[in-house]
């Protein structure tokens, strides 16, 4: 383990704590609440949907870690996969998806503490980042560890908190 990849693990689990911290505390009618007019997913949905991610998002990562390009997962895949997901969990308990979020999170910084200083390094053609060459780290910035804070601040101002 490295010490960039214990840094990283612990910014996965402080977002997904605070995460769950905060939907904790929801009222059913919040929990039910759509995120955006643009986003109709339920305050519930975007949780158990930030906790289902995580082992792809460090699937793509380790991808990446071990120097292979990453050219399939597009951001229509991406929104194909989120309206399957919606359909799929539309009323998803509070409990269920806690539960999901602590164990993908607590599973994601286990993986993630085991990155090593050079994977973390190693760059690759990255399709979600429209086949730039990112790290490693990167992947993991941007996605393990942002998607949790992302989520969070819209649902703060989906509930108005």
């Amino acid at each position: 383990m490295s010490h960039r990849s214990e840094l990283l693990a612990n910014r996965i689990e402080e977002g997904s704590a605070g995460l769950a911290a905060f939907v904790e505390g929801l009222s059913d009618a919040e929990w039910g609440i759509p995120t955006s007019p643009t986003d109709r997913r339920t305050v519930g949905q975007i949780v158990n949907h930030v906790a289902l991610v995580y082992p792809i998002e460090v699937d793509l990562a380790r991808a990446v870690g071990g120097g292979n390009a990453v050219t399939d997962v597009t951001w229509e895949v991406v929104a194909n996969l989120n309206a399957g997901h919606a359909r799929d969990h539309a009323k998803v308990t509070k409990a269920d998806a806690l539960h999901l979020l602590r164990k993908n999170s607590r599973e994601a910084a286990v993986a993630v503490r085991g990155f090593t200083h050079e994977q973390l390094e190693q760059a690759a053609p990255f399709s979600l980042s429209y086949g730039a060459p990112v790290t490693a780290q990167f992947v993991i910035e941007d996605h393990a560890v942002r998607h949790s804070w992302h989520h969070l601040a819209r649902i703060r101002r989906a509930v108005g908190r």
